[in-house]
């Protein structure tokens, strides 16, 4: 990553555009607070990964934006997210 190219203001300016984008966007019928937190952290997640794949970014190029503890915290997420097993359906 070229740091002339692509800093950390321009990486801000992006991410308050779709801070405003999501909150010009007004749901039909009102959620819940447990759904509508849901919606928005997966619009917030959609939105992050395509913005991180379009410029190319590592992940060590995201943690770099964070400090140091949000970044160790973001890569214990990614660890689980990916060893994650799925739940077990109750016998009958």
């Amino acid at each position: 990553m070229n740091p002339g190219k692509y800093d950390f203001r321009q990486f801000q300016e992006e991410l308050a555009k779709l801070e405003r984008k999501v909150e010009k966007q007004q749901p039909a019928k009102p959620l819940g607070k447990k759904a509508a937190a849901a919606q928005r952290m997966a619009m917030a997640r959609e939105e992050f990964l395509a913005m991180r794949q379009r410029h190319e970014l590592s992940v060590a190029d995201v943690v770099a934006f964070f400090p140091e503890e949000e970044g160790i915290a973001y890569l214990q997420e990614l660890i689980v997210a990916s060893q994650a097993k799925p739940r077990r359906k109750r016998k009958i």
